[in-house]
């Protein structure tokens, strides 16, 4: 199970959930892990994708939007604006690729899985993300075989 350090840390700076997916992209391509302003342009990008993928299946997600769709999408084309849930579920279409998010158990420190997006897109290798539970996402590290088992055997 990844520990702590081993976690690929990602700037804080409101794009954090669509860096950390851009990043789990790279690992799980097997590329190099993007520089800082690379990985900032790609994130930026992905975050375009994902307000057009919102805008194309408007009628599928609107629904679950807090605001008002049109308030939604200008707010989020912002860099500065958080994304979550959805923004993963999108980012796993723009993608398509599967995203699992986890998180740590308080009690235990073990990471557990909270959520899968993209599971259409087939399950094995998934991007890999932990959520903090204050509003913050980082990378982590691809699985191997063994600890993506135990991983899911927590759940």
């Amino acid at each position: 199970m990844p520990k702590r350090e081993n976690l690929l840390g990602i700037r804080g700076d409101g794009r954090c959930l669509f860096r950390s997916v851009v990043h789990g992209a790279s690992l799980r391509a097997g590329k190099p892990s993007p520089s800082d302003s690379l990985q900032r342009e790609l994130a930026d990008e992905l975050r375009s994708k994902v307000v057009d993928e919102f805008i194309r299946r408007r009628s599928d997600t609107e629904w679950f939007l807090e605001d008002d769709f049109e308030t939604y999408v200008v707010q989020m084309r912002q860099p500065h604006i958080w994304g979550g849930e959805p923004e993963l579920l999108m980012s796993s279409h723009v993608l398509r690729m599967p995203i699992t998010v986890y998180m740590r158990d308080k009690d235990s420190g073990d990471l557990k899985i909270i959520a899968e997006y993209g599971q259409e897109y087939g399950k094995d290798n998934p991007i890999r993300v932990l959520y903090h539970g204050y509003g913050h996402y980082d990378t982590l590290p691809a699985a191997t075989t063994g600890t993506q088992s135990k991983l899911c055997k927590q759940r």
